[in-house]
């Protein structure tokens, strides 16, 4: 699957921000968010916002990393203000990526150094709370297929899989296949075991783990099928994980599958 062009990306954030900002504006500060239950619509509001004015200011200083001292922006009172402030840092998040080329080192928490991991990032950060604030008040619109289907890829890859520098992965051989039904994307991945230490917190790890595979030439074990859409917001956990009919169509081994279920099955806000 081929990464969607760079102005493409941009795009795509400056439209799903403004359909977030516009279904927010409407809606009760205090309303629950489905997908993040300890969060109100105020809460939401604001998560956006600061994220996106962090991201602004990591593209604002690359290639160095933000100073870890740095004071964020301070939340408004009022909702009215929320919504001014999410304005402000929405506005200067697109005029930083517009100033910058994609290929420009920059610091993430990701192997990709680059300006083009926010890009796509915060592409799909903001396609994901846009699908937040229409749950949170009760309304839906249609989301592109193509950065659906990247998002599958990339919370495949990037969100669950993805193995750090002092970490190891160990595949087993055995492979499930994600597959857009929609768009025609598939997505392998290899269930393994992830071990390490971090050496920031000295946290050891030795657990289930999944990494995306190019093809490997054989019948996958397991199946995972359905529209972009509806995968992107099943693996963001969007979804009623307890009405198997809201999510993708499984067929093959159930073991296979459930090891897999397992690992995705984690919040991601």
């Amino acid at each position: 699957m081929a990464p969607l062009a760079p102005l493409d990306y941009l795009a795509h954030l400056q439209r799903e921000s403004t359909r977030f900002r516009e279904v927010l504006a409407t809606t009760p500060a205090d309303a629950r968010v489905p997908g993040c239950p300890d969060w109100s619509a105020a809460d939401l509001l604001w998560h956006l916002a600061e994220v996106q004015w962090f991201w602004a200011e990591v593209v604002r200083t690359r290639p160095s990393a933000p100073a870890e001292d740095a004071p964020g922006p301070e939340r408004p009172a009022s909702y009215d203000a929320l919504l001014a402030a999410f304005d402000q840092h929405s506005a200067a998040l697109l005029a930083q990526l517009r100033s910058a080329d994609p290929a420009d080192p920059a610091w993430t928490w990701s192997s990709e150094q680059t300006v083009g991991f926010t890009y796509r990032r915060q592409a799909l950060e903001a396609l994901v709370h846009r699908v937040d604030a229409e749950q949170t008040a009760g309304r839906a619109s249609l989301i592109d297929p193509a950065l659906a289907a990247d998002g599958v890829l990339e919370a495949l890859d990037v969100m669950f899989g993805g193995t750090p520098p002092w970490g190891r992965f160990d595949g087993s051989g055995q492979h499930v296949r994600v597959d857009c039904t929609d768009t025609g994307d598939r997505v392998w991945v290899e269930l393994g075991r992830f071990t390490g230490t971090d050496p920031r917190t000295a946290t050891s790890y030795d657990e289930t783990d999944i990494g995306v595979v190019a093809d490997p030439g054989g019948a996958p074990d397991a199946v995972v099928a359905g529209p972009a859409a509806l995968l992107l917001t099943w693996l963001w956990r969007r979804t009623d994980r307890d009405d198997p009919a809201a999510g993708p169509r499984v067929s093959g081994d159930p073991d296979v599958h459930a090891r897999f279920a397992a690992v995705v099955d984690q919040p991601l806000t």
